[in-house]
């Protein structure tokens, strides 16, 4: 375990996981990962949605929880709270959200996989960092929740998951039991972006970024913007070609209000 998280290791790690989420974005510019509305037998084996997102998602969730519990700091209240906050995210992403999925898609097993990678590498970060690797007195106790940086990345990161949960509403509630059409989001950032779901959680992680004030919780953030963002460009570019100018007229960036 002290192997792991020998501060060279952990921030050879973090350079590493920077320069691919780079490599990551440009290549999903060109690449769709195949999954929802963009899945295609290419992708390989598949297996039921809702079980998809479960073994894709549970994995970050179930290395917090181990990596916390077997740390010296597991006690410590502030980054226990701060934990607490990335594991109620997990929560719900792993074992809620799936729940509520409707229809009968399906997910493929490599993307699976690299889901599983992403998420695990992630909460070894973020873990990582709360419970091993920062200093034993960076956030100086308790005092450290009224900070600006506490307090406003609290903010934003509470925002970013009402975006993302009324987002998510509002796209299964899009269609009546039995219809297959495709319609277009209304409503909620919608009004400004195409894939509203998509900037709430990177709302999210920008603001756990903000209130862990740690350099694993941006490589994070950049990760989840390097994920999401190309798919977003993707999914407004299908959106375009199937309503033409309905949708055009919108004028709705990809992720980013007003910006991208």
């Amino acid at each position: 375990m002290e192997e792991m998280f020998k501060p060279e290791v952990f921030n050879m790690v973090l350079i590493t996981m920077s320069v691919m989420a780079v490599f990551v974005f440009v290549c999903l510019l060109k690449v769709e990962a195949g999954y929802g509305v963009a899945y295609t037998k290419k992708w390989g084996p598949a297996v039921n949605n809702k079980l998809g997102w479960v073994l894709m998602e549970a994995p970050a969730f179930i290395a917090m929880v181990v990596l916390w519990l077997l740390s010296d700091r597991a006690c410590d209240g502030v980054r226990c709270t701060m934990a607490a906050l990335f594991l109620f995210h997990y929560f719900q992403r792993s074992f809620v959200f799936p729940m509520l999925i409707k229809g009968k898609s399906v997910m493929p097993l490599s993307v699976i996989l690299m889901g599983v990678t992403f998420n695990t590498i992630n909460a070894y970060m973020l873990a990582g960092w709360l419970f091993y690797v920062s200093p034993a007195d960076y956030y100086g106790g308790w005092s450290w929740l009224m900070s600006p940086m506490f307090i406003v990345g609290l903010a934003v990161f509470v925002a970013g998951m009402a975006i993302n949960w009324h987002s998510d509403y509002i796209i299964r509630h899009l269609r009546k039991p039995g219809d297959t059409g495709h319609y277009i989001p209304r409503g909620g950032m919608f009004r400004y972006v195409t894939s509203a779901n998509y900037l709430g959680e990177f709302m999210e992680w920008c603001g756990f970024a903000l209130l862990t004030w740690s350099w694993a919780g941006a490589v994070f953030a950049l990760w989840t913007f390097a994920n999401l963002a190309p798919r977003a460009r993707k999914l407004h570019q299908r959106y375009e070609r199937e309503f033409g100018d309905e949708y055009k007229k919108l004028n709705r960036r990809y992720i980013l209000p007003f910006i991208y």
